[in-house]
């Protein structure tokens, strides 16, 4: 109900103190006026008594429907209310969870409900609920910040000031008691761990101190630690990698590729270089790709500390300015990478290509490898426009020849990816330029070139080549897939394109393609709305993860895919090439391989979530940071996204912020089906230019305020 008189009219009307005729019948014509001047719907009115006289846990609403039990996982909103995810599908939809029913949950606890489901005014069906009771607490810890508050106490006339945490994450209301503070202070961003089951209010204690909570360091450290990055190895696992890097090496058991012009291709600041190629050109037209990889397997043995630190911490996690990397740093960035004129480990896969591209064969053998030059993207793209100074020529004079090859067959890979419809939907990526002392001084929008987009065609090629290399020996491989995007979402995408005035007409709702959505995006592009066409797409999409099971892979078009390419960063890959050792080359029997490849697929799938969560987030307060310097001046941006709750505008440099709705003049309308905000006066537009004002730099949630420009 819409205000407390409704309620209490409510409360009075279902039988609760209600002893005699005439108080129900003046609770009646209170009720009626309540509901009158609070607009509610009869219908709903009528369910809601149904519920309140529920007995037993089950009622009817007027068309006979029960409530129903189900347990689910709980997500909170930052306006309290929530929703529940069924852990039985059979659903197919959250579960809407009012502010004043969530019993208590937070985000990410077990808990069972009971909801019913009905009709709206508009015709709508909705469904309600309340949590009953908290099966399992989902959140054990919780980030924020340390406050002090006043608590009265009437009886005794008197105050006392206790410490409370709020909590970084706005969706949680929850306000703990800290009962032990271990030397945290007001204003420190600290973890706590929760003590629940029983205690009201809340209580926690503190874990671990980050330091003055609006600092660079205190929220970048506060960000690894909610998303359980794992920073530091085990003195265990640092000697077990020291030992393994020691080794020398030696030809046994492998061909040797050092008179092959093989080299690099990475960025500036790269160490942990885990990919190398070379190329000739045949008679007849044919190619010969050679794609080397660091044999990481050779060092991290199955069954060792080293091998389980890698499975739990699943992938390198890339920041602005530092690497927490998968493996330690005497592999990563030592014994394992291909640094220039040292002997290394590889696992090469040499791939016979026809003239136009098409995958012909592939081997795939243990190595010993020489990289020829140490290549930067920024000083190969130089050589392809023909800028090159005179220091690059030299430095790229042994290799000049292959380059120029190599630029032939990207080309040639480049156009058979268009023409099978593969999607590019990567939005712009930021550059983040720091000064001495580690603090944003500019922030750029990242431009890739050919030396980019070639390496990563090489690597596409190679993954491809690899995972049908197994897939046709009934070995056990860790797949990257990509599903088709769900019906719902596509359709309400397509809807938002043709409402652009795009045509849609030939594209099934119910069957997407990529091709065609790639001469969407193309179309999208020349009318210079890729951007926001691109971000609607994207949200349209399936999630890309792994798998041990063979599956498409939908945005590349590709029907067998995996990643093979980078074993020091990524456990797919290291699975991977553990699998090619122990049953191509071992002769190990395939099914015994198959639990681990579904293990290393989950770990993988997981670890990678959690890295883009943290990477996000800590680019976001670098770029926050960054932007505290302008607050009160204005920008050009371009409107990213168009939400019920405002804009959302994207400046030239990549930088990102909300415009809220309640801070905009007059009243506004939001169409979903076309991304608009409309009011009297004005059409907000997904992809259209405002200018705004920066108001707005938060730190402690990495974003960023804006308002329109008047």
């Amino acid at each position: 109900m819409k205000n407390n008189r409704t309620k209490k009219a409510l409360s009075k009307f279902s039988g609760r103190n209600t002893h005699k005729r005439k108080s129900k019948e003046k609770a009646r014509a209170e009720l009626l006026r309540a509901v009158a001047e609070a607009g509610v719907s009869a219908d709903n009115l009528k369910l809601k008594l149904a519920v309140d006289r529920g007995r037993g846990g089950r009622v009817s609403d007027k068309r006979g429907r029960d409530e129903i039990r189900l347990r689910g996982v709980f997500s909170s909103s930052k306006s309290g209310f929530g929703f529940v995810t069924p852990l039985e599908n059979e659903y197919g939809r959250d579960i809407f969870i009012p502010e004043n029913k969530t019993g208590g949950a937070i985000d990410g606890d077990l808990v069972e409900i009971i909801f019913h489901s009905f009709t709206s005014r508009y015709g709508e069906e909705k469904t309600e609920g309340r949590v009953t009771k908290i099966v399992e607490f989902g959140r054990k810890t919780l980030i924020g910040t340390v406050t002090r508050e006043a608590q009265s106490f009437r009886s005794r006339r008197r105050a006392a000031i206790r410490s409370i945490l709020v909590p970084d994450d706005s969706r949680i209301s929850l306000r703990p008691i800290i009962t032990e503070l271990s030397g945290a202070a007001e204003g420190d961003k600290v973890e706590v761990h929760l003590i629940r089951g029983g205690t009201y209010p809340v209580e926690c204690t503190v874990l671990r101190c980050f330091g003055d909570t609006y600092s660079r360091e205190a929220n970048y450290e506060a960000i690894l630690a909610e998303n359980e990055i794992p920073v530091d190895f085990s003195p265990e696992e640092l000697r077990e990698a020291e030992k393994c890097a020691a080794e020398p090496v030696t030809d046994e058991g492998r061909v040797r590729l050092d008179r092959d012009v093989i080299f690099t291709i990475d960025g500036e600041g790269a160490k942990d270089l885990d990919d190398a190629i070379s190329l000739k050109k045949l008679k007849g037209g044919f190619w010969k790709l050679g794609v080397h990889i660091a044999d990481v397997s050779h060092y991290v043995k199955e069954r060792t500390p080293l091998d389980r630190a890698v499975m739990a911490r699943g992938t390198s996690v890339y920041f602005t300015d530092k690497v927490v990397p998968m493996l330690p740093p005497s592999l990563s960035n030592g014994a394992c990478s291909l640094n220039a004129g040292e002997e290394k480990y590889a696992l090469s896969a040499t791939v016979k290509l026809s003239p136009d591209g098409e995958i012909i064969s592939c081997t795939i053998k243990p190595s010993v490898i020489v990289s020829r030059v140490r290549g930067v993207y920024s000083e190969v793209n130089a050589i392809f426009e023909g800028r090159a100074s005179d220091g690059v020529k030299k430095k790229y004079a042994s290799v000049e020849p292959s380059l120029l090859r190599m630029r032939e067959l990207y080309l040639i890979l480049k156009k058979r990816a268009e023409e099978r419809g593969s999607l590019d939907l990567e939005g712009a990526e930021a550059e983040i330029i720091l000064d001495e002392n580690g603090t944003p001084c500019d922030v750029l929008k990242r431009e890739r070139g050919d030396a980019e987009r070639l390496i990563e065609q090489f690597m596409i090629t190679a993954n491809v080549a690899v995972a049908k290399y197994l897939t046709e020996r009934g070995v056990p491989c860790v797949y990257r897939v990509h599903d088709e995007p769900p019906t719902d979402k596509f359709s309400e995408f397509l809807t938002f394109a043709h409402n652009l005035g795009f045509d849609t007409s030939h594209i099934s709702r119910e069957k997407a393609t990529a091709r065609d959505l790639a001469s969407l995006l193309d179309s999208a592009r020349e009318r210079e709305v890729g951007v926001p066409v691109s971000y609607a797409m994207l949200r349209a999409m399936s999630k890309a993860h792994y798998s041990e099971q063979l599956s498409g892979h939908f945005g590349l078009s590709l029907d067998c895919y995996c990643h093979f390419t980078s074993p020091i960063r990524r456990l797919s890959d290291l699975a991977t090439h553990r699998i090619i050792h122990k049953v191509c080359f071992e002769g190990k029997r395939a099914e015994s391989y198959s639990s681990y490849a579904r293990r290393a697929a989950r770990a993988a799938s997981d670890a990678e979530l959690r890295a883009l969560c943290a990477e996000r987030r800590i680019e976001n307060l670098y770029k926050v940071l960054y932007m505290e310097q302008f607050i009160g001046e204005r920008f050009d941006a371009v409107i990213s996204s168009v939400t019920s709750f405002g804009i959302f505008c994207e400046l030239e440099n990549t930088c990102e912020g909300l415009v809220p709705i309640s801070e905009m003049p007059g009243m506004f309308i939001f169409d979903e089906g076309n991304l608009t905000l409309r009011s009297r006066d004005v059409v907000y537009r997904l992809g259209d230019r405002v200018e705004i004002v920066v108001e707005e730099a938060d730190v402690i949630k990495g974003k960023l305020r804006f308002s329109i420009a008047y």
